[in-house]
């Protein structure tokens, strides 16, 4: 019997709780981090966040995608839960690593932009 189908249908279903939940909780707790480092520019701390927050969602929606055309056929029920395992652990090593990455990136450039001033 080939699981892939079912598979598809339990990683799409936990891969949108995540993205959905994380984004939000992002998006929310990011508009006071943002503020924190361009106080005053309230209005610019909001826009960043929801560029940020589209480009989250982009990048998800996408390897999410491109990760369901590279699976190999599931044949037994251990193979299918081993695999959506493996795929969502590695979307949320992603996910974990981006984070940090737009915190290190806004943070030492609006370091810059400040000492510049």
């Amino acid at each position: 019997m080939n699981y892939n189908i079912t598979a598809y249908g339990i990683f799409i279903t936990i891969i949108v709780f995540i993205i959905v939940v994380v984004g939000k909780l992002c998006y929310s707790n990011g508009n006071i981090f943002v503020a924190e480092l361009i106080p005053d520019h309230l209005a610019l701390c909001q826009q960043i966040n929801k560029i940020l927050l589209v480009g989250y969602y982009l990048v998800n929606i996408g390897y999410a995608t491109m990760t369901l055309a590279g699976w190999e056929t599931i044949i037994s029920l251990n193979q299918l839960v081993e695999v959506i395992a493996i795929k969502v652990s590695i979307i949320i090593s992603i996910l974990s690593l981006l984070h940090y990455l737009n915190i290190i990136i806004l943070t030492t450039s609006i370091q810059k932009l400040i000492k510049s001033h």
